[in-house]
């Protein structure tokens, strides 16, 4: 039997053409119901060369996960991260990410510390009339010079420098490297 798309000779049997894929008039597999078996050794021609935008890539490495730079900046995302980082097995291993794990514990200990003194202090004077807006202004800029800290500090991160804050800095670096 002779498929009537590339006139290959195919099997009585075969519901499709081996060869270019076309469907046969007269398949045994096809009439009783039965849809064929997929034949994914034979590409159709049409099919058989892949374009080269579409060529398949390298394979991931065998130690596939986020990059020491990444996984740096990630660590200034919350807290939680900076933890999970200093006890995940492949993470805890290395110094930057240990570092900047250790720095970013110390930012959001001195972010909230400080937060706290000038909220107390706030509470201390609160009887004086419109004090309150003055410390409202002082926590605006105190925010907000926080956030520019964190986004400078994770840029930096991911760049993989090891760049040190004032004093949580040299903390962070003893315990990264100790």
């Amino acid at each position: 039997m002779q498929c009537p798309a590339c006139h290959n000779e195919v099997s009585p049997q075969s519901a499709f053409c081996s060869q270019c894929g076309a469907p046969l008039a007269s398949g045994g597999a096809a009439s009783a119901g039965f849809p064929p078996p997929p034949n994914y050794t034979n590409a159709p021609p049409a099919y058989s060369t892949v374009p080269p935008a579409y060529a398949a890539g390298s394979p991931p490495a065998t130690g596939a996960g986020l990059s020491e730079n990444g996984a740096a900046a990630i660590a200034y995302l919350t807290i939680i991260p900076a933890i999970i980082f200093l006890v995940l097995e492949p993470y805890n291993k290395m110094p930057l990410v240990r570092f900047h794990s250790w720095q970013s514990i110390g930012l959001g200990v001195m972010a909230f510390l400080i937060q706290m003194v000038v909220t107390i202090m706030e509470i201390a004077v609160h009887f004086i009339p419109g004090i309150v807006f003055l410390f409202g202004l002082v926590h605006l800029a105190i925010g907000v010079g926080i956030f520019l800290v964190w986004l400078f500090i994770i840029l930096k991160a991911a760049k993989g420098e090891w760049y040190k804050l004032p004093v949580i800095g040299d903390f962070a670096e003893k315990q990264a490297r100790g």
